[in-house]
């Protein structure tokens, strides 16, 4: 009965969170008076000693407290184990929230960056919701 134990436990661990390193690729397009598209791409590492798969993103993007937009994707993307990837994002912007920030990020250094929802994440086709409560202060050059 020890056997099997011993089995089961290593694979009972706390997976450590990803971890986020970079943002590039970032383009804005279908500008309207009340809403745009903004594409991302954001670089991340994993330093579990297993692979995962993301599946689905449901997140709220904040910069400085207010709601920039929100993003709700279906994406089947390999995780490879301790490495590197990379996460296309697609992001639907409220554009009065996005003029209200964007004079900020011009006065500001540096600005807050939160998100808050859910990912569906999981290995061999079998997948389990986890919440996603992210944040991290940016900083920017504009000039």
């Amino acid at each position: 009965m020890v056997l099997p134990m011993l089995i089961v436990l290593p694979s009972c661990r706390t997976p450590k969170d990803l971890v986020f390193k970079d943002f590039r690729n970032i383009t804005v397009d279908n500008i309207g008076f009340s809403s745009a598209n903004l594409s991302a791409e954001l670089e991340y590492y994993n330093p579990n000693n297993f692979s995962l798969e993301l599946n689905r993103t449901d997140v709220d993007v904040y910069i400085n407290e207010q709601l920039l937009g929100h993003s709700n994707q279906d994406i089947q993307l390999k995780i490879p184990k301790r490495g590197h990837f990379i996460v296309p994002v697609r992001l639907q912007l409220d554009m009065k929230n996005l003029l209200k920030n964007g004079l900020t990020a011009l006065t500001n250094k540096e600005v807050n960056i939160k998100v808050v929802g859910k990912v569906k994440l999981g290995k061999a086709g079998v997948f389990k919701t986890f919440p996603v409560d992210y944040q991290t202060v940016q900083k920017i050059n504009l000039l």
